[in-house]
């Protein structure tokens, strides 16, 4: 089995700041992901949670954010609040490609937001 692991850690004020720019909520978040942000009081805490978890996601994939768009890469959270990766279009494509599957974990305090990604394949060796 192959296991790789990212984690990622952001000063939400910083994500906060970013928020007041369309262009970067366009370029970082999904439509469902704006969606959710409108429906929560900790909107900043919970956008600086889901930038987290699109960097550890990159880790996974030991690219760095090349290769597709932080768009691309969801994360939403089900009925009971636990959070889920959504991959769409190049993102997709890259998780497919080396045959992986991901859990994912955030959490926050009141000035950090940080994530934790893993993935896996059934696969022997490397992950690349």
């Amino acid at each position: 089995m192959i296991c790789e692991v990212g984690l990622d850690m952001v000063e939400i004020a910083r994500i906060q700041r970013s928020m007041a720019s369309p262009r970067f909520m366009e370029r970082v978040f999904s439509p469902a992901e704006r969606a959710l942000f409108a429906s929560r009081s900790l909107a900043p805490q919970t956008a600086a949670a889901n930038f987290c978890a699109k960097e550890a996601f990159s880790k996974v994939l030991g690219t760095g954010v090349r290769g597709f768009s932080l768009a691309e890469v969801s994360l939403l959270r089900d009925e009971l609040g636990k959070p889920y990766l959504v991959l769409e279009g190049r993102a997709r494509e890259l998780a497919e490609e080396r045959r992986l599957s991901f859990s994912v974990s955030v959490t926050h305090t009141k000035g950090y937001a940080s994530a934790v990604v893993i993935g896996w394949s059934p696969e022997q060796g490397h992950g690349k």
